[in-house]
């Protein structure tokens, strides 16, 4: 690990000199950072490359994609020509990166940002900007711009316009602005330059982007303002959050990752920035995370509440509405940052990462039944209607339809939230989920808030979904809430359906989070489930559900477990405060795509969770 300006404010011991970051050609997942617009993101390695870039947004095929392909994904590097380590960390209060580069002659820094934008000016439509300044000493540094457009299926062409070299394929063009950065070459498929920084110089790189439109050279002077413009914008939105409990650093790391994930133009928030990142090294479990799942909206819309972005809240909760309102009645498990909700799954002639295929873009989870997602919506909605005191006529029409057809839809067998690919079963999980929609839709529209023509129907459903819970998903030789019903096998996702108040026995409430402690976790890390699930392979622990247990001892009367729980999950971040949705037990490793919001979002979940419940013990 190298080191970082870490969450609590300390360094941590420097990393391995240049040459040993990347066997096989591959960083660690662990070596990545995130930067974003609020319409794309990028992931940087630790050692100055740009390995993943979608371009013009989030969602759209990758420009820089050598996290998935070494040799032929395309990448931005920019490092010293000399052994060197390097240290990084976020600005504070901001989404911009900087990384120093120690040598023995000396130091340098990279400040990167993809750039925020005023709207009245005429700017690229994105650009990522890379400052350099000379430290101490005098540094070589080179760097190369190797894209490839449409993930590497649509011929490139290098050349110059005004000076400056350009590549373009179909809509789609990038430029490469030095200044005080080398004399910029190009062959066939990279330009790329070298440099020399002394002490108190600074060059800067610039990249603007442009996708069926104009391409906007920049001058010197407009993009070292935009980057100043950038940071300032950062601090002033991270100044008007708020949180005073416990791990400050880290929720509001993980609320800064969570606004990366936002798509501004529409309020949606993704799940992850990459695609096809595996759960085990090797394995085929790699599916693309650029959508936006319903399952994650109730803990998304609960984070900016508590955190204070109201803007962001009812932007992404209207944004749900309109999405689900294309598929109604049906209820699609995820959907398009545009809205839409066709993402049929493809498979690109990629390697994978360290050799782990297939490479997926689209995902056909988007096809399955998946119960629980009602519940995640109901919630949503109830959140919603709490901290605003209303609903629309139209909103309200459609939820209480949702909870009709929830008092039928209930006993169907679902692939659960864990989107198995084995034969359907009826997931304690998913009918604990269908029970909150139940419970929220009648407290709905107790308060006038939906109509309430059918409400005793809603009662007499979730109690027939109480007694299905609580007579065949209970095993009583595990003393636990299982998988499934008429099974033994455990599931960490049951913890979800009593963190959004399923109605369960209390006692039988803290003997499954007891047994789950016993059987599914391993120090800090939890695994999702015991038993099989139609794929080959393994995978890692699934952060989620360690957060889900640390949030689920803080309500069940053992907050300061919780806290030494909570204590050792924060330390599994790496340097600069990021999650990934797994990690290997054995070598700390991160796995699957990254940044994920889902670990993000149960990290403030508990932290607020805990937070609450400490005090409540002191009173």
């Amino acid at each position: 690990m190298g080191s970082a300006i870490g969450r609590a404010g300390t360094k941590t011991a420097p990393g391995p000199p240049t040459g040993s970051l990347r066997p096989g050609g591959y960083a660690p997942l662990r070596d990545y950072a995130v930067i974003g617009d609020g319409r794309t993101a990028a992931l940087v390695a630790r050692d100055g490359s740009v390995d993943w870039l979608g371009l013009p947004d989030l969602d759209s095929p990758a420009v820089f994609g050598a996290v998935l392909d070494a040799t032929r994904g395309g990448r931005f590097t920019l490092e010293p020509s000399v052994a060197y380590r390097s240290e990084r960390r976020y600005l504070p209060g901001t989404n911009v990166l900087e990384t120093t580069f120690r040598t023995a002659r000396g130091t340098v820094r990279v400040t990167d940002a993809l750039t925020l934008h005023d709207d009245t000016a005429l700017t690229p439509m994105r650009e990522l900007l890379r400052r350099v300044e000379g430290v101490s000493g005098s540094v070589p540094l080179r760097w190369s711009v190797r894209p490839c457009f449409g993930y590497g299926t649509i011929p490139t062409r290098l050349g110059r316009r005004a000076g400056v070299p350009v590549a373009t394929a179909g809509g789609d063009a990038l430029a490469v602005c030095a200044w005080d950065a080398g004399e910029p070459a190009y062959d066939t498929t990279t330009i790329s330059g070298r440099l020399t920084l002394d002490r108190g110089r600074r060059a800067l790189i610039a990249m603007p982007f442009a996708h069926q439109e104009p391409l906007v050279l920049p001058a010197r002077a407009e993009c070292e303002e935009r980057l100043d413009a950038t940071c300032a914008a950062w601090r002033a939105w991270t100044y008007d959050r708020r949180y005073a409990g416990r791990w400050h650093q880290a929720v509001m790391r993980s609320l800064l990752t969570l606004k990366l994930l936002v798509h501004a133009p529409s309020g949606a928030v993704a799940a992850a920035v990459t695609t096809s990142l595996p759960e085990e090294i090797g394995g085929e479990r790699n599916w693309d995370y650029r959508f936006s799942w319903v399952r994650d909206s109730a803990l998304a819309l609960a984070a900016f509440l508590r955190l204070g972005c109201p803007a962001e809240a009812h932007a992404y909760f209207w944004w749900l509405m309109h999405a689900s309102q294309l598929t109604h009645p049906s209820l699609n498990v995820l959907y398009r940052l545009d809205g839409g909700h066709r993402t049929p799954e493809e498979t690109l002639p990629w390697e994978g990462y360290r050799g782990s295929g297939p490479v997926r873009v689209g995902n056909a989870a988007v096809t399955q039944l998946q119960l629980d997602t009602h519940g995640e919506l109901m919630q949503t909605a109830w959140q919603y209607a709490r901290a605003t005191g209303r609903l629309d006529a139209d909103v309200a029409r459609r939820l209480a339809e949702l909870a009709d057809l929830v008092c039928t839809a209930w006993q169907e067998p679902d692939a659960g939230i864990w989107e198995v690919r084995s034969p359907p079963r009826h997931f304690t999980q998913s009918k604990m989920m269908c029970w909150v929609a139940l419970d929220r839709a009648a407290d709905l529209a107790e308060r006038g808030l939906i109509p309430d023509r059918h409400l005793d129907r809603w009662h007499d459903a979730r109690d027939a979904i109480t007694a299905f819970v609580e007579t065949r998903c209970f095993s009583h030789r595990r003393g636990s809430y299982t998988r499934a019903a008429d099974g033994d096998d455990l599931d960490a996702a049951v913890l979800l359906g009593h963190l959004y108040g399923y109605g369960g026995d209390g006692h039988r409430v803290r003997a499954t989070v007891s047994a789950l402690e016993r059987h599914l976790r391993h120090g800090p890390y939890v695994d999702r489930y015991a038993g099989e699930d139609g794929l080959a392979g393994g995978e890692g622990a699934f952060l989620a559900c360690s957060f889900w247990l640390a949030e689920a001892l803080a309500r069940t009367g053992s907050p300061a477990r919780a806290v030494e729980l909570m204590d050792e999950l924060v330390g599994l971040a790496n340097d600069v405060g990021l999650y990934s949705e797994e990690i290997d037990p054995a070598t700390g490793e991160f796995l699957g795509n990254l940044p994920q919001g889902l670990s993000h979002l149960a990290l403030i979940s508990a932290a607020c969770a805990i937070t609450a419940a400490s005090r409540d013990t002191v009173r």
